[in-house]
């Protein structure tokens, strides 16, 4: 089996796993209002709360929100082009972005989850069910570090953009938790539907650009 099919099964293979994962979430949370796993970790993250942590924490939660990635991404366009060229490339972003914010407003209207009441250090409205911030993180910042990862060489750069992006989007998902905003169940719900709409839009990138060579 080539390179190319053990990348298609295996983004199927995150696609489907991420829609089942997001199923049984959202089964969990449609028959419990508070559950146990969640009480805990909620305990433990704010459990380390001080003043530093707090500035980092908003930090991360900024740089995950829709306004802030927008801006990001506009100057990841322009950077993107000037330096690879790749025209076809370019809509990879704003397609997993886009997309993702859309689903993420279905499912918060369909799911009607009310947000923790529990030591807030931020004030936000809407409902909680999945987490936005998991989404735009998973989308936004798994769609850069996959576009970027495939222009770098070197193995250990590539092994660390991978990285980068996989801590980028672990801290934006923590930060709302520890800003008392998300439920965890609500960010893993995130991960678990916006890894669904990452994989699938690779793997339909890669199908057009290997099949129809666009």
């Amino acid at each position: 089996m080539n390179n190319n099919r053990v990348q298609h099964l295996l983004l199927l293979l995150i696609s489907f796993g991420s829609l089942i994962g997001f199923g049984l979430m959202a089964f969990i949370i449609s028959r419990y209002d508070n559950l146990a796993f969640d009480s805990v970790i909620i305990a433990i993250i704010q459990g380390l709360e001080n003043p530093t942590l707090t500035t980092i924490m908003i930090f991360f939660t900024e740089i995950g929100s829709s306004k802030v990635i927008f801006i990001i991404g506009i100057v990841l366009l322009i950077f993107h082009y000037a330096f690879f060229k790749q025209r076809l490339e370019l809509i990879l972003l704003p397609i997993a972005f886009l997309g993702a914010r859309m689903l993420n407003r279905l499912l918060k209207e369909f799911f009607h989850r009310e947000r923790p009441d529990l030591n807030r250090l931020i004030e936000i409205g809407g409902f909680s069910f999945p987490s936005g911030h998991a989404m735009n993180a998973v989308a936004f910042y798994g769609i850069v570090t996959y576009v970027f990862s495939k222009h770098i060489t070197n193995p250990w750069g590539r092994a660390a953009s991978i990285l980068i992006g996989i801590l980028f989007i672990l801290m934006i998902g923590m930060s709302r938790i520890y800003l008392g905003v998300h439920y965890p169940s609500d960010v893993i719900a995130g991960y678990f539907a916006s890894g669904f709409w990452l994989a699938m839009v690779i793997w339909i990138y890669n199908f057009l650009t290997k099949r129809v060579k666009l």
